[in-house]
């Protein structure tokens, strides 16, 4: 058993009522991480505090308010007395035909999967470098390595993600803090809905991937603790793609 040392460690997971990041929340608190879970959905997020008392603090946010993420850090601190770890999966995705899709819907999309990715390292750098410690861990998507039909400002707003991971880890190597991206492919996540009730759809989808299946959301888990910890102290500026193999074939 690999001892990652993530005791009393404390994170801020954003995106995390549901799917990867309810994932990313459970799985860091198995490791002994207090976490500050934060979503739009402030019930959902209640629920999950149920689940790990004391250890989990549910926080309503809009990732489309700036002035409210730049604060996260902060109530993370207040709440748990330090902060570690920072997991951007708050995202995203509406589909449709780029010329049917107006200015509002592409700032919308960049303000939640872009601007508000970035407004919180910067917001929680701040603590990171002054303590020479700290892991940003961005959820991009394999959309935003080789782009995809009717998600043209999705797949552009995740290749910014995955570009800001690599400049931002560059800028930070010196400073103890480490900065990666994970980009999933297709999970059994709500996002995926009008694909798994389909059965002809599913079929289609799943003879896409060598795999011949969709992740399971608790499969994303054991990377982000393993990027969290120390262990990844030399892994900085990486793209972990986790999409069983879609992405790698012709």
């Amino acid at each position: 058993m690999m001892d990652l040392h993530l005791e009393d460690q404390v994170a801020i997971v954003t995106g995390a009522s549901r799917g990867l990041g309810q994932a990313a929340v459970l799985a860091l608190v198995e490791e002994g991480v207090r976490v500050l879970a934060v979503a739009r959905s402030l019930d959902e997020l209640k629920k999950l505090e149920t689940l790990a008392p004391g250890n989990i603090r549910a926080r309503q946010c809009d990732m489309k308010d700036a002035q409210a993420v730049a604060k996260l850090p902060d109530q993370a601190i207040e709440a748990f007395g330090r902060l570690d770890i920072v997991v951007n999966n708050a995202g995203i995705a509406p589909a449709g035909f780029f010329l049917e899709q107006d200015d509002q819907l592409w700032d919308d999309v960049m303000a939640v999967n872009l601007k508000a990715p970035a407004t919180l390292a910067r917001a929680a750098g701040r603590h990171l470098v002054a303590q020479g410690s700290g892991k940003i861990i961005n959820i991009a998507s394999t959309s935003g390595i080789l782009g995809k039909a009717m998600l043209v400002a999705y797949s552009s707003s995740k290749g910014a993600l995955l570009q800001f991971t690599k400049a931002l880890a560059a800028e930070w190597a010196t400073k103890g803090v480490q900065v990666n991206a994970i980009a999933p492919g297709a999970f059994e996540t709500d996002a995926q809905r009008l694909v798994l009730d389909s059965p002809d759809i599913l079929k289609r989808r799943l003879g896409k991937i060598p795999a011949r299946r969709m992740g399971e959301v608790g499969e994303i888990g054991p990377l982000i603790c393993y990027l969290a910890s120390a262990r990844s102290n030399f892994v900085t500026g990486s793209v972990f793609v986790i999409d069983g193999g879609e992405s790698c074939k012709l």
